[in-house]
Order: structure tokens, then sequence, then C-alpha cells
């Protein structure tokens, strides 16, 4: 649970509440980034899950705070079925069209959300192990493409793991040639009712590369020269750039496949 972003959680888990998938109860627990108990059981939380969990989530808005439920409930009653995730980074603002305002912010930060079909979206701030959540006016944006988004993911991975064996990568990081050759690797992640599993083995695939990626640019490790360093980091950026876009397409579900019977997404 703690492997997934906030507007990751925020997305998936607004999104099952909205729907009416699941109640109020796992909808904060997953949002917190807890294990969501089932509905009727006592809540517990592992104490690796209490340790990792943030403590609380709410919305900060001219001076006044409140709970991030609320803020859903409000989107609910306005009859909104769901949250989409951005990952958008300097020169590419993956899952957003503007305003100026909130794709600067959402850069800075690396994440948003947004309320489909409407001109809202929050931004996340880490304040220790809470989260601030500050409202911006949103541009709409075409939904992403997931099946697009994972074959580009692939396609990144293994353009990914060509470059950096010419670059003789298993001499200074021995354990990232074994990741990025392992294409079943993915993170194990936690999904509420109602996510799609291809969603679902998307997130798990881009966490993993996603920590391998990090785990590369640690440091130089066995670089011999500054051109060397900078020629595995152009390696290692369109994969990079392709684990935001998969991520973002995973945590957008109007870019779902249908669900079996209803043509809904």
């Amino acid at each position: 649970m703690s492997l997934l972003p906030a507007s990751a959680r925020v997305a998936w888990w607004g999104t099952a509440w909205l729907r009416g998938r699941i109640g109020p109860d796992e909808c904060l627990d997953g949002v917190l980034g807890r294990t969501p108990q089932k509905a009727g059981s006592e809540p517990a939380v592992h104490d690796a899950d209490a340790h990792d969990a943030d403590v609380a989530h709410v919305v900060v808005a001219e001076g006044s705070a409140e709970p991030l439920l609320l803020e859903l409930g409000a989107l609910r009653g306005a009859g909104v079925t769901g949250l989409a995730a951005a990952f958008p980074a300097t020169g590419d603002p993956v899952g957003l069209r503007g305003p100026a305002a909130l794709t600067a912010e959402a850069i800075d930060q690396g994440e948003a959300v947004l309320a489909l079909g409407t001109d809202r979206a929050w931004v996340p701030y880490r304040v220790g192990r809470a989260v601030e959540w500050v409202p911006y006016p949103a541009n709409r944006r075409p939904p992403p493409d997931l099946g697009e988004a994972d074959r580009e993911l692939r396609g990144a991975l293994l353009a990914a793991a060509d470059a950096l064996a010419a670059l003789d990568v298993a001499s200074w990081r021995p354990e990232v040639a074994d990741e990025l050759h392992d294409l079943r690797a993915g993170a194990p992640v936690a999904a509420p009712a109602g996510t799609p599993q291809r969603a679902v083995d998307v997130v798990g695939r881009a966490l993993h590369l996603r920590a391998v990626v990090e785990m590369a640019l640690l440091d130089d490790g066995g670089a011999l020269s500054v051109g060397e360093a900078a020629r595995r980091r152009a390696a290692l950026e369109p994969l990079e750039r392709a684990v935001r876009r998969a991520l973002t397409a995973a945590c957008s579900p109007d870019g779902w496949p249908p669900e079996p019977g209803t043509g809904k997404r």
C-alpha cells in the first residue's frame, strides 16, 4: 500500500467509493495507505502498515482544512463518479491540460488528482505523515489510453535494458541489470473493488521500474566520466517518462476498459 503515490490511492479508492463499490471506512483506509478492512470487520493495522501509513488527508482552502472524505462526499452529491491521477514532469505534463497554475504546482509536486467531468483538481503537499490537498481550477483533458501506455512501458523497458547493456550496467549496478531483464517483475499492489486487473498489473510494473530507475540514479556507480554518467541518465529518461505515463493511465478510470457486461468504464 505504501508504495502507491498519494494521488494513485485517492484516484483508486475515491473512485471505488464514488461508484458505491466500497464503504467509507475502506475508502479512508485505502487513501491513508493502510491495509483496507472488509465491511463489518474490526479495524486492524499491521505494525508495518501503521508505521508507513499517512495519519490524515485534508483539503486546505481559504484558511480552512476539511477531511478529504467530506470533499469526496460533496463530489458524490454532485454526481462525480471518477477521480483520475496525473504524474507530470517538466516538459511532459502528462494527464493535464492546464491552466498554468495547476500544471506548475503539479509538476513541482510530481502528481495531482482531477475530478472527472468537472473543472476541479487537487495537488498534494506532504506535511510529515499528513497530506494537504490544495484545490485548483482544471481544464478537461482527453482520457489516456491504458493499452497504449502499457505498450509504451514495455517498449521503453526493452530499449533501456539494451541501452544500459551497451553501457555495461552489470559492472556498476548488477542488481539494476537483473531487475531490468526480469520482464515479469512487478511490485505487489492492493486495489479496491472495480479496479481492472490490467490497471493493477500496469501499476505494479510501473512502480517496480520506477524503483529500478531510482536505484540506477542513486550515484554514478562506476562511471569513468561525466559523459558516461550522462549517457546512462539519457538511457533511463524514456523509461522514467513511460513509468509516469503508465501510472497516469492506470489511475484514470476514464481510460479503463469497459466493465464486462456493462459497457461502462
